[in-house]
């Protein structure tokens, strides 16, 4: 040792607080923010990649899956990802971060025809017999299940508010089931397919008032078949898979026996807007053509038309007067539009079912 030298001059200064545990360094600290950070993303990473997957085409969603894909991957198999699977098992929300595009298509319902009996005459096809009209009354009442993406909240619920007063139908299920941003194209953010195959199943409805679309004029689409891709929106290529989707809906409910009311889309605020839901609309009512007695496809667009055939926030009642049916956004109904809608899916039903007979039977006699 030198002279002058002390030996603890070098010597690390730890610091303390008053108790005599030792101080946090800056290093130290921003290590432990980065760590937990660290843990926190991968105890989320399931969910951050489902919000990546679901989030428009483009190179962010591209970015974000790069990102969030491995690290899914690692949060599972460092079995991270159990502690947000159990949470969400408790809160009744199991599967929440399943990324599910899977769209089950059924076979189309068809309706067998007897050949003529042989004859050594000539032979002629006789005609069907008129089916009769099922009957419903209130002690047999019309099981009704409303569905679909916004547009059907505020009709659905004035359709309910109707059936109320109708007496022969019974809407099942807890109101409108209506789910915002939600259509056929993207079953990873909603799949409707799953979605109506159960409800089906437990609702047993005799009707299905269904209302799609509002959220479907894009381009890109989950859950298409292996080697089926998609030109752009309104192309035949896109026809072809929406409308494959379309059918596949109709379909699924029909072969319930259930019977299905589809409400087309109407004239909106924006041109540009009203020209992607007439293509929409173009292919479910082509659809629903193919499926006679089995679709009715209510035509909303007129009805919502001005006098010019434009847009109208405003239309004339009975009494004359001019009253309110459009929303602010110039896309969805206020009661009175809904009250509008209800009327028309109302009337399908009465074409497709005997839903006022009972009350001829019930009426008394005359003295």
């Amino acid at each position: 040792m030198t002279a002058g030298t002390h030996p603890t001059r070098h010597r690390r200064r730890i610091r303390t607080t008053e108790d005599g545990r030792r101080t946090l360094t800056a290093g130290h600290a921003f290590a432990i923010a980065v760590l937990a950070l660290v843990l926190g993303m991968l105890l989320d990473a399931q969910g951050m990649h489902k919000s990546a997957y679901n989030q428009p085409a483009g190179w962010k969603r591209s970015a974000a899956l790069a990102v969030t894909g491995p690290l899914a991957t690692l949060s599972h198999a460092l079995l991270l990802d159990r502690p947000r699977r159990y949470l969400q098992a408790a809160l009744g929300r199991k599967g929440e971060d399943t990324i599910d595009t899977k769209i089950v298509i059924p076979a189309p319902v068809t309706t067998p025809v007897s050949p003529p009996a042989s004859s050594s005459g000539p032979q002629t096809t006789p005609k069907p017999p008129m089916k009769l009209k099922e009957a419903f009354s209130p002690k047999h009442k019309l099981r009704l299940w409303i569905a679909g993406d916004s547009l059907v909240i505020v009709p659905g619920w004035a359709i309910i508010r109707a059936a109320g007063s109708h007496g022969a139908i019974q809407p099942v299920g807890n109101g409108p089931d209506g789910h915002v941003a939600t259509g056929l194209e993207r079953p990873d953010v909603f799949n409707w397919f799953t979605h109506v195959a159960d409800e089906l199943r437990v609702l047993k409805p005799n009707a299905v008032v269904v209302d799609f679309g509002g959220n479907d004029d894009h381009a890109y689409m989950t859950g298409l078949p292996k080697g089926v891709t998609i030109d752009g929106f309104g192309t035949p290529s896109w026809r072809r898979e929406y409308g494959r989707r379309v059918g596949g809906m109709m379909d699924e409910i029909a072969r319930t026996g259930a019977f299905v009311v589809w409400i087309g889309l109407p004239i909106v605020r924006s041109p540009s807007e009203t020209a992607d839901f007439d293509k929409i609309n173009a292919v479910v009512a082509a659809e629903a053509r193919k499926r006679p007695g089995r679709v009715a496809f209510v035509d909303t667009y007129t009805t919502f038309a001005s006098a010019s055939g434009g847009f109208a926030q405003y239309l004339e009642d009975a009494a004359g007067n001019q009253v309110l049916v459009r929303a602010p956004d110039g896309v969805h109904f206020e009661p009175a539009g809904g009250a509008i809608i209800a009327r028309m899916v109302l009337h399908a039903l009465n074409e497709r079912f005997d839903l006022t007979s009972w009350r001829r039977q019930t009426a008394k006699p005359h003295p």
